[in-house]
């Protein structure tokens, strides 16, 4: 559920006109809704009921500082993939002790960041990461906990790019050199071994490859108490999936479920973290966009807009599918069939194709699903500032990134002397 719908023809986040928006600060432009963000939130943390669970939201979904502000509030963990993702969690007010840093390179100044700022634990990728980590908080004088992140091999049934749980994936260990990372830990000076870390993938729409992930998890877990090292949380990572067209992805309620049935059926309670990130912040967004103008070859019809593929990566880069509808309900004319291009010089910059839309030149569209992985994975290609973000709060909104201004596009850069 989201908090953008029609209002006397008119598109509304929460209690604010799409339009007054536009009004204030042109397009394109990201809108987001704080209620979403907080129902989304309190969804995951709820279906735990009293199990004993920590919610950790994912930054690298949508790192804006807003974002991470309400999420803050609301007592919420994060879960980090830089050192740039923790200064933005700390400026936020979000609290390192509730922050886990995972990622399979994590440099020298990041670790340091991370062990003074206290954050709560080492999500472990790799056998130099373990060292480096050794290395550093001994220098500091301050132990460091860590989790080793084990690869259960199993298919998260998702898009290639974001599968994250099989032996040819870059992550974390095959359950064979998990326990000898977890024997070398036990023995390492300046660590001390808090939990076992697990993440298979992003956008899963069923619960199967869940289920299967978190036995096998169990089962190692069984064994490392035979080497009697205690495993005091399990990091199940996120991954849960959205609705962007006709996904019917298991519920926040049906998640927990599944987890906490299978953690009784073994007799155990250890604590679980969760790190949703799309799952909390992709419908939590709309990308605005305005109609430049309308265009016509033997095969397609183009609508011509505003936003590109510097905006909005998602349909280019993993030929994702985002819903696409007017501003102005039926206010436009007669629909046809276009496909929705922006102003990049890429065959690749599209929107969105084959889409029944009534537009004309200067008309408003809605780029729905786009809180996560959307503004965050924005670039500068072709020279193009990126657009400014909103945030809404019942009849109110604040503009909480402005729209770069292109001078600042070549700060930093010089010519030859």
């Amino acid at each position: 559920m989201d908090y953008f719908h029609f209002r006397n023809s008119l598109l509304h986040a929460e209690d604010v006109s799409i339009s007054d928006i536009v009004r204030d600060v042109g397009t394109p432009c990201y809108v987001y809704s704080r209620a979403t963000l907080e129902r989304h939130w309190h969804a995951f943390d709820r279906a735990f009921g009293d199990y004993p669970h920590r919610i950790h939201y994912a930054v690298k979904a949508n790192s804006n500082l807003a974002v991470l502000n309400i999420l803050a509030r609301m007592g919420s963990g994060f879960d980090i993939v830089s050192g740039g993702e923790l200064l933005r969690v700390i400026r936020a007010g979000g609290d390192p002790a509730q922050t886990i840093f995972s990622g399979v390179c994590k440099q020298d100044w990041e670790i340091t960041e991370a062990i003074q700022s206290g954050v709560v634990a080492f999500n472990i990728e790799s056998e130099g990461e373990l060292e480096s980590i050794s290395e550093i908080a001994n220098r500091l004088e301050i132990e460091a906990a860590i989790s080793v992140r084990v690869n259960p091999d199993v298919d998260a049934r998702t898009h290639p790019y974001i599968s994250t749980g099989l032996k040819k994936n870059k992550f974390g260990f095959p359950e064979e050199r998990a326990m000898e990372i977890y024997l070398q830990a036990r023995e390492t000076s300046g660590i001390r071994i808090r939990g076992l870390a697990c993440h298979i993938g992003s956008q899963i729409i069923e619960l199967e490859p869940y289920r299967d992930a978190l036995e096998k998890i169990l089962d190692f877990v069984e064994k490392l108490a035979v080497q009697s090292i205690e495993v005091q949380e399990i990091d199940f990572g996120g991954g849960l999936g959205v609705r962007y067209k006709d996904e019917l992805p298991p519920s926040p309620d049906d998640y927990a479920k599944q987890i906490t049935e299978q953690m009784q059926s073994r007799g155990l309670v250890i604590p679980i973290a969760i790190e949703p990130g799309r799952a909390i912040a992709g419908n939590a967004g709309i990308l605005i966009t305005r109609v430049h103008s309308l265009k016509k070859n033997e095969q397609s019809a183009f609508c011509i807009v505003d936003a590109a593929m510097n905006d909005l990566v998602r349909p280019a880069l993993y030929q994702a599918y985002h819903e696409i509808f007017e501003v102005i309900e039926n206010g436009e004319g007669q629909r046809k069939k276009y496909d929705v291009v922006g102003p990049v010089c890429e065959s690749a910059d599209f929107l969105g194709k084959d889409r029944e839309l009534a537009v004309r030149p200067g008309g408003l569209l809605a780029v729905k699903t786009v809180g996560a992985y959307g503004s965050v994975l924005g670039s500068n290609y072709n020279s193009r500032p990126r657009p400014a973000e909103i945030m809404v709060d019942g009849d109110q909104f604040q503009v909480v990134r402005e729209k770069e201004d292109i001078s600042v596009l070549m700060q930093g850069e010089n010519t030859l002397p």
